[in-house]
């Protein structure tokens, strides 16, 4: 080779390098480790036989497009493994004819946006089902009306507020899938706040049998979004979790920095976790989980991820996930503007991480005073071996 390839070896980003007709001449370490095999056994092999399940980057070798071509959720194991890797690739043209290719290992599985997903038939089928939906929407509303004025005290009428404005939100939800029109205009919103309105409708759908854990970054910023539509996405996630039959959930709030979502690349974005300790995603519905109509519940509608994932694209956001029995975990990015400072304290922001939210001697969630400020910022140490 005409370059020092020892140079190659010092990145922690796998790289191969091949002649004009796709043949590897060489990787560097961490494609080797990333692989699981040595760095002697890469020479030789073609190429588009590091692809599994496809032939894209062997298509993309034999008529390239240009000098240059991004590759997006490829499956990559060394020929005769059986342990798939995930990552977008690059494939860049050499000087001499040859080609370089770097590999950027995911581990979460992006989903389709449901929007080109979704055909027309279903969405009308949708478009009656939400029509028969509204009259015993506007019943359940008259009756939360009488029970909270025959309330004796706080907790019921608590309680029936919750039902009136949940019966308010579908509603409005309906009136946008039968009559279609502009997204609303994103406000700030204390996501904290959204949390907390999901939390008690877990509570009241789950009683004391699961274990709600609040684990936030208090120093939040902030975030320009839709309230409601966030409740949504993030509600389906949940109840997802409880669904799974998970004993805990929690849900985590970070800063990251320098994340990509799509083709761009924000400064700063809010991490929103959902973590469960239920069954797990089953294998066979890893690629299609994020499709409508797709359920791992012979009962379930398969509606819930679509939408939630809908959601996190109108914010320009993104929803993933990774799984395994035992420990899935939900991953919603949502950008924050330039301007914002996630190191600037928010006033009256919710209590801080570690704090199980139906304990029964907490205080109330919008007293940060008697919370537990614990917010490591580092992951668990299940959470840590699927990160």
């Amino acid at each position: 080779m005409p370059f020092d390839t020892a140079a190659f070896d010092a990145l922690s980003t796998p790289v191969a390098w091949c002649d004009a007709a796709g043949r590897v001449e060489g990787g560097n370490l961490a494609l080797a480790r990333w692989l699981g095999v040595g760095p002697r056994r890469l020479p030789g092999l073609p190429l588009g036989a590091f692809e599994i399940e496809g032939r894209t980057l062997a298509r993309a070798l034999a008529e390239p497009p240009g000098d240059q071509l991004r590759l997006r959720r490829l499956r990559f194991a060394f020929p005769g493994s059986e342990a798939p890797r995930y990552a977008d690739a690059l494939l860049t043209r050499r000087e001499d004819g040859g080609w370089w290719l770097e590999a950027h290992p995911v581990d979460e599985f992006p989903g389709d946006d449901p929007a080109t997903m979704l055909p027309s038939a279903l969405s009308a089928a949708l478009k009656g089902l939400a029509h028969e939906l509204r009259n015993p929407l506007a019943g359940l509303k008259g009756a939360a009306q009488l029970l909270a004025r025959r309330a004796a005290d706080e907790e019921s009428r608590e309680l029936t507020g919750l039902i009136e404005s949940e019966v308010a939100r579908l509603t409005d939800l309906i009136d946008r899938l039968l009559t279609p029109a502009p997204a609303r205009p994103h406000e700030p919103l204390n996501i904290h706040v959204v949390l907390e309105r999901v939390l008690r409708l877990a509570e009241n759908d789950a009683g004391w049998a699961v274990k709600l854990v609040r684990d936030y970054d208090p120093s939040l910023p902030e975030l320009a979004g839709d309230a409601d539509r966030l409740t949504q996405a993030v509600w389906n996630l949940v109840r997802n979790a409880l669904q799974a039959e998970a004993s805990h959930v929690s849900l985590r709030t970070r800063v990251e920095r320098g994340v990509r979502i799509g083709e761009e690349i924000h400064a700063r974005v809010l991490r929103l976790e959902i973590v469960d300790d239920g069954h797990g995603v089953p294998e066979t519905l890893a690629e299609q989980l994020f499709l409508p109509l797709v359920s791992g519940r012979a009962e379930g509608t398969g509606l819930g991820l679509a939408l939630a994932q809908q959601v996190a694209r109108e914010h320009r956001g993104s929803l993933s996930y990774r799984s395994r029995p035992g420990h899935t975990v939900f991953a919603l990015l949502l950008p924050y503007p330039n301007e914002a400072q996630p190191n600037e304290p928010q006033p009256n922001q919710p209590q801080a991480s570690g704090l199980q939210a139906n304990e029964p001697a907490a205080a109330p969630a919008t007293d940060p005073a008697t919370k537990d400020r614990r917010h490591d910022a580092t992951l668990d140490p299940a959470h840590a071996e699927d990160a």
